[in-house]
């Protein structure tokens, strides 16, 4: 994240470095990786000696994984996808210069071979383009791979550091899929690495309305005072899909939504949003406070937690199956596609204010977004008028498909009579800011180049965001469910419901 002042009309410069992407033959990198690097191009983020080493296990040359990736980028251009715009056209330019920047080596994760071809290959484009011995490792690979992966670099030499150069390595979720073995993850990686040297990747973090949370709250005298259990009622985060598991049966079945959206995703947008205030806009004040955060939280109850899978049903009046019917999926499948909780934190800020969460697939709407419900004004002064009821007042802060803010409080309906409607506010960040295109990694790879991990998750912060769940995950796993339990294109099963009705309040409609 840039830090600059606001009078500051340009970013840092990015330093001369090389960026290893270890699964360069993935879907990540094709979808998302390459496509941000593209886009740092466009906008001349890139550093000016750069060179780009895909590995992958799959057996090409250089040319042969420009051509796809090439190929990716126009088709997703002329689709409109994600990190482009309507009518927009490749440039070209942007494009050759990251296309020169590439080299591809082939080669087994699991053999020191291919680590000692990559330290020769680094040491030879460091000294052609005066790299300055700078190296960022991307692990965009199966969760299993990333301790063995920093493993394999530390024998190999790669990790140190000499003089004012930097390595560092970049870490996918997830980081672990229960608290066991995200500890054991986190001393495997540490075994090797520094902590300054890991950068645990969130994209969530990388959206601008996320990174805004923190501009509302702390560059506003308007908002921070109210922010706290004095003034606000309870919090609503929902991250909603429409999508199903696509092709990522495998995956999905042995993760399910708690593990692959709770401790990163959803935990991240509830740190930003419940953080006390740093001592400094730095990365080690900031993600201190995020840390303290989980370590004052209540650990989830099973009674405070509901999980659902899809059945059959309609999205945008198209037919979608069940999830059992997926693409290597079980028929008898106990995997949850749907989670929602009720969690508390235990400081001076918030105690008393629930906050809850809830995120799945297969939803009515893709929406994600965080509401901040506030306490209702009195009423005593308007019984003796035409008011029957006072609107509720809510923050809302819309992260995706739309990006803004919407603020609703009643307001005095035109006429004779005293009346009130319930209306709202709306900031809409296209409204006002030329966005560039982008994915969500743009600012975070940038952030890597430059070395700011305000962005992204320390090692205490992470384990303190599992120890949280963990004891649903326990719980969930001793005991059977009913699935399936909610329509596709619902809002999620009934019992989500009533998680909040047994405190009468009431989910705001996806």
């Amino acid at each position: 994240m840039n830090t600059s002042s606001a009078s500051s009309k340009q970013p840092p410069v990015a330093p001369p470095c090389a960026m290893v992407i270890f699964g360069a033959g993935g879907d990540l990198t094709k979808r998302l990786v390459m496509p941000a690097l593209y886009n740092l191009s466009c906008s001349d983020l890139l550093p000016k000696n750069f060179a780009l080493v895909g590995v992958d296990l799959v057996q090409q040359d250089v040319s042969h994984w420009q051509q796809g990736l090439h190929e990716f980028l126009l088709s997703t251009i002329k689709k409109g996808g994600e990190g482009s715009e309507p009518g927009e056209v490749l440039n070209e330019a942007a494009w050759n210069h990251l296309a020169g920047s590439m080299s591809y080596l082939s080669g087994d994760l699991s053999s020191d071979d291919l680590f000692e071809q990559l330290a020769t290959h680094l040491s030879a484009l460091n000294s052609q383009k005066g790299l300055g011995g700078n190296v960022l490792f991307y692990l965009a690979v199966a969760e299993r791979f990333f301790g063995p992966t920093v493993e394999h670099l530390g024998r190999a030499g790669l990790t140190v550091e000499e003089g004012e150069s930097w390595r560092r390595v970049v870490i996918e979720k997830p980081f672990g899929h229960d608290l066991t073995s995200a500890i054991a993850l986190d001393k495997q990686v540490l075994s090797v690495l520094r902590e300054e040297q890991v950068y645990r990747i969130d994209h969530f973090l990388g959206k601008e309305t996320v990174q805004n949370i923190m501009a509302l709250r702390f560059a506003n005298g308007l908002f921070e005072p109210i922010w706290n259990r004095d003034r606000i009622d309870h919090v609503q985060i929902t991250v909603a899909e429409t999508v199903g598991v696509e092709r990522r049966g495998k995956f999905y079945e042995g993760t399910g939504a708690l593990r692959d959206m709770v401790p990163n995703h959803v935990f991240q947008l509830l740190a930003m949003t419940a953080m006390e205030p740093p001592s400094a806009f730095d990365a080690d004040a900031i993600r201190a406070k995020k840390a303290e955060v989980f370590t004052s939280m209540h650990a989830l109850t099973p009674e405070d937690a509901v999980r659902g899978q899809y059945a059959g049903g309609t999205i945008a009046g198209q037919h979608v199956t069940d999830y059992r019917d997926e693409p290597d999926v079980s028929p008898t499948s106990a995997t949850e596609t749907y989670v929602a909780m009720r969690l508390m934190i235990d400081n001076w800020r918030w105690a008393g204010v629930p906050f809850y969460l809830r995120t799945g697939k297969r939803m009515t709407k893709r929406k994600t977004e965080i509401a901040i419900r506030f306490k209702q004004a009195p009423f005593a002064m308007f019984r003796d008028t035409r008011v029957d009821a006072l609107g509720e007042n809510w923050l809302i802060m819309s992260i995706q498909p739309e990006e803004g803010m919407k603020l609703r409080f009643n307001a005095k309906k035109p006429g004779p009579m005293l009346t009130f409607e319930h209306v709202a506010m709306s900031f809409n960040y296209d409204d006002w800011f030329k966005q560039a295109p982008a994915t969500g990694y743009e600012t975070l790879i940038f952030d890597c180049f430059i070395g700011d991990a305000t962005l992204f998750q320390r090692a205490d912060q992470l384990e303190a965001a599992w120890k949280v769940v963990q004891p649903v995950v326990d719980n969930w796993a001793r005991h059977d469910a009913s699935f399936p339990n909610y329509a596709a294109g619902s809002s999620g099963p009934e019992e989500a419901n009533e998680l909040l009705e047994r405190e009468g309040r009431a989910w705001l409609p996806i």
